[in-house]
């Protein structure tokens, strides 16, 4: 059997961290998905998908997603009930995501062009093997360049290359 889904869309809203009482964390995010098709007007339609995701990615995406950001997902589809305070059943469709990919650069809004490969997921970032890449993700500056801030020579030992 099967459960995967990968979408790309953009988010309605930033995402919502929260930690569970045993202090693991857990994301929340709509993502918009335009529909293959168009209205009789030419207009397009959209589905809005919930996102939930949990742990370092959960701590990730908080940090670097924000609301109109595009994003790529992979993960499963999770369908979940729980009775309300009326006593009816309700139902719960999500993707719990476990690869998310940050298909645009932070600085976006601020004129960058391009894309930006700082994904995330389990055990790789951005589908890179292994290593932390988080101190590419958070810029010093509006410059882009991790490196800008101190001019001094990078010592990097050949274990944390990826070739």
């Amino acid at each position: 059997m099967l459960n995967r889904v990968i979408l790309i869309g953009r988010l309605t809203r930033d995402p919502e961290l929260r930690y569970t009482p045993s202090g693991v964390a857990v994301a929340q995010f709509t993502l918009a998905v335009d529909r293959p098709f168009s209205r009789d007007q030419g207009e397009r339609e959209a589905d809005f998908i919930p996102i939930v995701t949990w742990r370092q990615l959960a701590e990730t995406c908080a940090n670097y997603l924000r609301k109109g950001r595009l994003a790529a997902v992979e993960g499963r589809i999770q369908v979940r009930n729980y009775e309300n305070n009326e006593g009816r059943r309700v139902y719960v469709t999500e993707v719990i995501a476990d690869n998310v990919r940050f298909l645009e650069s932070p600085n976006r809004e601020s004129g960058g062009q391009g894309r930006d490969d700082f994904g995330a997921g389990s055990g790789t970032y951005g589908g890179y093997g292994g290593g932390n890449r988080g101190s590419f993700g958070s810029r010093g500056g509006n410059s882009g360049d991790p490196f800008a801030d101190d001019g001094k020579p990078i010592d990097i030992s050949d274990d944390d290359l990826p070739f």
